[in-house]
């Protein structure tokens, strides 16, 4: 610093401390320009290392969430058991609101037609393998159902009673809330400045705006309160003091206790 200015200096270590020798003419000059750094940098932070996240493997949480979507579309479609699926399973907001709550969850599986399947079958696996990534696939696809099903719960009271709807995309923006709030709240780039680190609130936001509100069959609402619920489960895995678990066993026992919350919620739709 002080050869930036024209001031010659050398350094000497004694017994372990360091000196700083100066010509006895560049003292005054040294010892200004010395104070004047101290006081300029007085607030710094060095910068810190990037932190090196740990991803886990997200492939069986899709593997899984495709199967689900294609049995379900497979056997409402062949109307197995002589039932009719999607009477039986779809929101029905009076419903919803008189009990009937398996219908948060039976909606999430069921599809008007192919090109909804696909395009839920898409966006569900990229924002998947982002959740899975972060929590591994049983955790983070517990946590989109449980994000699609409070989705649709609190959609139902923000509709009339008559509000019908059907699809998996409640839950697929509840996959984005949860990704958007944990990578933003664990601060998985903490050198990064706010601005930065607000990246994938502000991501987020755009692809619900951009993805979620076309389409006069689109049901905005829903996207809304999935991407909220979803929202908040990420910030409460974010503020929790323990790392993100990547027991084995713990993501065996989340994927199981999804498909079994679906299972039963069809058993009591159909019964």
């Amino acid at each position: 610093m002080l050869q930036s200015q024209g001031i010659k200096s050398e350094t000497l270590t004694t017994e372990g401390r360091y000196q700083l020798l100066v010509a006895e003419e560049d003292v005054a000059s040294a010892r200004r320009e010395l104070l004047t750094y101290n006081q300029e940098n007085k607030n710094w932070q060095p910068r810190q290392p990037r932190v090196k996240f740990d991803y886990q493997n997200p492939l069986a949480g899709i593997l899984g969430f495709v199967l689900v979507m294609l049995f379900v579309t497979w056997t409402a479609g062949e109307n197995f058991g002589g039932l009719n699926w999607f009477t039986a399973g779809k929101v029905d907001a009076g419903l919803v609101r008189g009990g009937e709550w398996w219908r948060t969850i039976t909606a999430l599986t069921l599809h008007a037609d192919i090109a909804h399947l696909s395009g839920n079958l898409v966006f569900g696996a990229v924002f998947g393998f982002f959740a899975g990534q972060y929590f591994g696939p049983g955790v983070a696809w517990l946590s989109i159902l449980i994000a699609g099903a409070t989705g649709n719960w609190f959609n139902s009271y923000l509709q009339s009673s008559t509000h019908t709807s059907v699809g998996a995309s409640t839950a697929i923006f509840g996959a984005l809330g949860l990704v958007a709030a944990f990578s933003w709240k664990r601060k998985l780039y903490p050198q990064d400045r706010w601005a930065y680190r607000l990246g994938p609130v502000i991501g987020g936001i755009a692809l619900l705006a951009f993805t979620g509100t076309g389409g006069e069959r689109t049901d905005v609402s829903a996207h809304l309160t999935g991407f909220v619920c979803g929202f908040l489960i990420g910030a409460v895995f974010a503020i929790c003091p323990y790392n993100v678990p990547r027991s084995a066993a713990l993501q065996w026992i989340a994927g199981l206790s999804s498909i079994t919350a679906i299972i039963f919620s069809w058993a009591m739709a159909l019964n």
